[in-house]
């Protein structure tokens, strides 16, 4: 190997590596190594003097591999490709060693042995490095339309911008009408906007929009193909009233009979067994609930088709399926509240004057079961006192230990409800710390810091009891007084924990996207990449990638769609560089591979009266699994060959010399 000719480099990074570390001892033992022509160490490698230290000596020495000891690959390894790439080499002809993260951010207790350990991992780089190769990638057509998951403000908001773009979009929202939660607000903080007076037109837009495309009251069931040219197959749920004839007018569900819980009052009033989502729905088509309607459950009735006066009614109708081909994936299907009744001590769902805090908003909305009068639900009395009870079953280990992010700014904004509504109620904000974090929450708190009747209780509910008379008593420990405080309430609100939706599992499966600990989206990274995903072409906007407000979902869903925007633009993929490949001389043809492989990248075919597997270029995603499972070693990866593995490998069992 008298061809190889290495450039080290080895970055201070300030005092992250500098500090603990002597870099330019690790220099020294580096420009000692095999094949090495020339090492330098720098204060900031990644910074534009540095980057031109390493292109000079390219041209200079002749250096054919370069490899830089500094932070994580995740972070600088397009950036020191790019230098290469600038100087006319092979941008995979780079090595980096991550001596910030697995050396010195680890070890800064032992500055000798870091530095040991840094010496050991850039010998074991200079060994690995003798065996790179060139690697080139294919580039591939993409479709030019994009799938936007979810309905919601975080839905509507990237599907407009997608549509402005010139894009086509096709909308899928599980429920009748889009929407989402948003809709079932009364107002939003700080500004106490209504939030129908702001989603509404927006909803509108959607449905008027020539580039958009709303498949309501469906849902995504498969997704294969890849990134650029996904093939979806979406099941369009039998609403059993055909969309095209109707008008929308209402004389069916004006005349039905039949009741039913109404979801969008959170159970809180009754609806028809023909209904529409919500008065303001888009789009504004009604469904049949086949589950309480008298004609499917008892073979009686059918007052809606005898009063249609369209002939828009069509019992007959069964589930159907359309395909569809995109480029882009965004997936925007929010959160879901946490079940309030698996906290035992609340007597959530036991007892009826305990209410979750979006059944609050529907209680408070003029549109609501009571029609913006607060009014128990036991009686219809209006309470004079309510306590609201902040992290009901969020940052708590025995339900969910992350924030909900906005449980905080939603009870400021139902005092201000409850005060507007009821001034004389006395209003008791039992919080664990009140975290307002937002733009213009700080204030929007101080508002009602010294609102009147108004306290503010550090501690939670031991245990909940209900009273004859439907009013609720509980003991509080406040933290600040050191006092047991006894509490009789007419009303107790619990701002709850979110979590992800139920359908997130199976979806997320077939986009082949990881989750965090909390079972939300995993993003490629936390702060540079929040709206991408591992999987190339799938994109997060909105709460389903961890709960949000408004404010902070519109602006994540915006930058979903402009990334899925700048991915469609570019007109083509490229397939990812660590392919793997395969060694026909000895592949068996015994279909491990194919059996492993999470992006059904590998098929076994006929050549030459041999079974050999195959390695489709673009589905593949390079996570190496089947390279691990072939048993004869014919199935490699670009980049991580046995060959390069095994010469670091050797090279760390030999240690520093």
């Amino acid at each position: 190997m008298s061809d190889v000719r290495i450039g080290v480099y080895v970055c201070h990074c300030g005092k992250n590596i500098g500090g603990v570390i002597d870099p330019a001892k690790v220099t020294e033992f580096a420009g000692k190594l095999p094949n090495v022509v020339v090492a330098r160490d720098y204060m900031y490698m990644c910074s534009s003097p540095g980057q031109s230290l390493i292109e000079e000596d390219i041209k200079r020495y002749g250096l054919n591999r370069v490899i830089v000891a500094a932070c994580s690959p995740r972070m600088h390894e397009p950036t020191f490709q790019g230098v290469l790439k600038r100087t006319g080499l092979n941008p995979w002809l780079l090595q980096m060693v991550n001596i910030r993260e697995h050396v010195t951010w680890v070890h800064d207790d032992v500055p000798q042995r870091a530095e040991e350990k840094a010496k050991e991992l850039v010998a074991a780089a200079v060994a690995r490095a003798a065996h790179l190769h060139e690697i080139t990638t294919e580039k591939f057509p993409v479709v030019s339309s994009a799938l936007v998951i979810g309905g919601g403000i975080a839905g509507i908001r990237a599907s407009l911008d997608l549509a402005n773009a010139g894009i086509k979009v096709y909308l899928v929202e599980k429920k009748q009408s889009i929407g989402g939660k948003m809709a079932q607000l009364d107002k939003t903080f700080p500004t106490l906007d209504c939030s129908q007076c702001i989603l509404t037109p927006l909803m509108v837009e959607v449905s008027r929009h020539p580039n958009i495309s709303i498949y309501a009251y469906s849902e995504v069931v498969d997704v294969s193909g890849s990134a650029g040219d996904f093939k979806v197959k979406v099941k369009l749920k039998p609403t059993y009233v055909d969309w095209d004839k109707c008008t929308g007018c209402g004389t069916c569900v004006e005349k039905c009979p039949g009741r039913a819980p109404k979801e969008f009052d959170e159970g809180l009033s009754n609806r028809k067994a023909i209904y529409f989502e919500f008065a303001q729905a888009v789009p504004r088509r009604p469904v049949i609930d086949a589950e309480h309607c008298l004609w499917f459950t008892r073979g009686i009735c059918r007052v809606c088709e005898k009063v249609c006066p369209v002939g828009a009614i069509d019992y007959s109708q069964k589930e159907r399926y359309v395909e569809l081909n995109v480029g882009a994936i965004v997936v925007a299907i929010g959160y879901e509240l946490y079940d309030l009744s698996k906290i035992r001590e609340y007597g959530y769902g036991k007892f009826k004057n305990v209410v979750s805090g979006l059944q609050f908003e529907r209680i408070s909305s003029a549109d609501g079961p009571t029609k913006g009068r607060i009014l128990r639900p036991s009686d219809g009395k209006e309470p004079k006192t309510i306590g609201i009870v902040l992290c009901a079953g969020s940052r708590d280990e025995k339900h969910k230990k992350y924030c909900c992010r906005y449980g905080c700014a939603a009870a400021l904004k139902h005092v201000y409800y409850i005060k507007h509504s009821i001034p004389d109620a006395k209003v008791l904000i039992l919080y664990t710390d009140i975290r307002a974090f937002g733009k213009g929450y700080e204030e929007f708190y101080q508002r009602f810091r010294g609102e009147e009747d108004v306290f503010f209780i550090r501690g939670r509910p031991a245990e909940i009891f209900e009273n004859k008379d439907g009013s609720l008593i509980f003991d509080v420990y406040d933290s600040n007084t050191g006092q047991l405080v006894n509490v009789k309430a007419d009303l107790v609100v619990l701002e709850g924990a979110v979590e992800p939706p139920k359908e997130w599992e199976s979806l997320r499966r077939l986009l082949k996207v990881s989750c965090d600990p909390g079972g939300f989206a995993l993003e490629l990274h936390p702060k540079l990449r929040p709206f991408e995903t591992t999987s190339d072409g799938v994109f997060l906007a909105g709460a389903i990638q961890g709960p949000k407000d408004i404010p902070d979902t519109v602006a994540h869903a915006a930058a979903a769609a402009a990334a899925a925007i700048g991915f469609l633009s570019k007109g083509y993929v490229e397939s990812v560089p660590y392919l793997a490949f395969v060694n026909e001389d000895i592949c068996s043809g015994c279909g491990l591979c194919a059996s492993v492989c999470p992006y059904d990248a590998i098929t076994i075919e006929e050549k030459e009266g041999k079974r050999v597997a195959k390695v489709n270029v673009i589905n593949c995603k390079g996570c190496g699994t089947c390279v691990a499972t072939c048993p004869s070693g014919a199935m490699q990866q670009n980049y991580f060959t046995d060959t390069q593995l095994l010469s670091e490998v050797v090279s760390l069992a030999g240690g520093v010399k």
